[in-house]
C-alpha cells in the first residue's frame, strides 16, 4: 500500500466514523426531541407547582400565628392560675390564722 491509497483510506474512513456519528446524533436527537405537547405540560406543571408553594406559604403563615396566639393564651392562663393559686394560698392562711384565734377565744 503506498501513501496516495493509505491516505484515501484514512479519508473513507474518517467520513464513515463522521456519517456514523451524525447519524448517532440525529437518530439521539429525533427519539428525545421535546414536543410542544410536552412543553405545555411542563409549563402547566411549573404553574401548579408555584400554587401549591403559595399555598403551603399560607400554610405556614396561618400555623405560626396561631402558634404565637395560642403560646400568648398560654402564658395568660398560667399567669391566672399562679394569680388564683396565690388567692388561695393567702385565703388558707387567713382562715387557720382565724381558726386559732377562734379556738383561744373558746379557751378563754
Amino acid at each position: 500500500m503506498n501513501r496516495t491509497e493509505f491516505i484515501v483510506i484514512m479519508a473513507l474512513v474518517l467520513f464513515a466514523a463522521f456519517a456514523l456519528g451524525w447519524f448517532a446524533y440525529w437518530l439521539l436527537h429525533r427519539f428525545t426531541r421535546v414536543t410542544d405537547a410536552d412543553m405545555g405540560e411542563l409549563d402547566r406543571m411549573a404553574q401548579q407547582l408555584h400554587e401549591a408553594e403559595e399555598v403551603r406559604d399560607q400554610a405556614i403563615t396561618y400555623l405560626q400565628q396561631r402558634e404565637a396566639e395560642l403560646i400568648d393564651q398560654l402564658a395568660q392562663t398560667e399567669a391566672e392560675l399562679r394569680a388564683a393559686m396565690d388567692g388561695l394560698r393567702s385565703a388558707r392562711a387567713e382562715a387557720e390564722e382565724l381558726r386559732r384565734a377562734l379556738g383561744s377565744i373558746r379557751q378563754d
